[in-house]
């Protein structure tokens, strides 16, 4: 019997990161999660996940080193300061190996992006029953017009080529 397991905005998270950097964190609960998974025999047999990302959130970036590149430097000021993805499919490789595939949209460009899905395990909250997983995929920032590209101000490396999005989700049941 399938079992649906909503996602919780309050337990969920988003890492935008660089080679050399972290850019930005952005908690789930200044931020806006949708979806479902289906588990069943501690398996993960469906799913899907819609999130919007406010990248010029000041408290969501706070944890950023005054150093390193914000994210919010990739902007230009008076363009959409959301990321936006909503999955449209989910491949199930095997018990280990799960894909979702959806639109991103950065910068009001939306590309078809497959971000590998990783069941990471059940955990018991004060008495909630808990799924966690961990999505994560490289995008290549100037498909997105992501070209802000110079040396931080210690001098260090510059903004690479890609970016990892590493999504931390929550469900309960």
């Amino acid at each position: 019997m399938e079992n649906e397991w909503a996602i919780d905005s309050n337990g969920s998270d988003v890492l935008i990161k660089s080679r050399h950097s972290l850019i930005g964190y952005m908690p789930g609960n200044k931020n806006n999660f949708k979806g479902h998974v289906a588990i069943q025999n501690d398996e993960v047999e469906d799913a899907s996940i819609e999130f919007s990302l406010n990248v010029n959130d000041k408290e969501s970036n706070s944890i950023q080193k005054n150093k390193d590149p914000k994210f919010t430097d990739l902007f230009e000021e008076d363009e959409t300061p959301l990321i936006q993805f909503k999955s449209t499919s989910f491949q199930k490789i095997n018990k280990n190996i799960n894909f979702l595939k959806g639109f991103l949209t950065i910068k009001n460009i939306t590309k078809v992006v497959e971000l590998d899905t990783e069941f990471i395990g059940f955990n018991n909250y004060n008495g909630v029953q808990k799924a966690s997983f961990e999505i994560t995929g490289n995008i290549n920032r100037k498909e997105f017009g992501l070209n802000y590209n110079i040396l931080s101000p210690n001098g260090g490396h510059p903004i690479g080529r890609d970016i990892k999005l590493i999504a931390n989700l929550e469900f309960s049941h």
